[in-house]
């Protein structure tokens, strides 16, 4: 039976979404191609009908995991977005979490393919958590202060989920990470914000 184009792409898209859950789980090497396919609910010989090689869906996954971060994280305030993120849930979900803490060391030793989605990825999920972070009005240095809060703030989240996944699961480190981490970022939120209330009411 003929395959449709509409279905060919909508294929192709279930081997992305699924590739790009497995990848967060295992990592680009913990899975292999037949695998993978397998899991998508395809033979192994068609994987090659869609994609060149295993680098390309490589790369094809990771932007789609980068994306889905990015959407996530829209509309979220700072707090919560630290409070959503470094948490236990998240550490322990790593299929259905973010693509930047699971992969970023993997992603590190890959082709320059997949560090630029992941630089692209970076940027527009820092784009998303700036705009709930400040004023489209302010002014040009408050901007650049706000871009840097939300890149620290960012780095901060990703490293304390990736520090406790490296602990033992049910680890008591894994949890003190996590905790520390998320209340030293909040205060650090909560400082900044009254600074800037402070800026924006010197009379108050």
């Amino acid at each position: 039976m003929r395959v449709t184009r509409a279905q060919a792409e909508q294929n192709r898209a279930h081997i992305v979404a699924t590739a790009a859950r497995l990848f967060r789980e295992r990592g680009y090497d913990g899975v292999g191609v037949a695998e993978l396919m397998a899991a998508a609910g395809f033979t192994h010989g068609g994987f090659y009908k869609h994609f060149r090689s295993k680098a390309d869906l490589m790369a094809e996954a990771s932007a789609s995991g980068l994306a889905q971060t990015a959407t996530g994280a829209e509309g979220l305030g700072p707090a919560e977005f630290v409070e959503s993120y470094v948490s236990r849930e998240h550490r322990d979900g790593r299929g259905d979490g973010c693509t930047i803490a699971t992969l970023s060391g993997d992603a590190a030793r890959q082709s320059a393919d997949i560090k630029t989605e992941f630089a692209a990825g970076i940027e527009n999920l820092l784009t998303a958590l700036q705009a709930q972070s400040g004023t489209p009005e302010e002014a040009d240095q408050d901007q650049r202060a706000s871009r840097a809060m939300v890149i620290d703030m960012l780095a901060h989240s990703v490293g304390a989920v990736m520090l406790s996944r490296a602990c033992p699961d049910g680890s008591p480190l894994a949890d003190e990470i996590l905790d520390v981490c998320r209340k030293e970022l909040l205060a650090s939120l909560a400082h900044d914000n009254n600074d800037r209330l402070a800026a924006q009411n010197p009379e108050a």
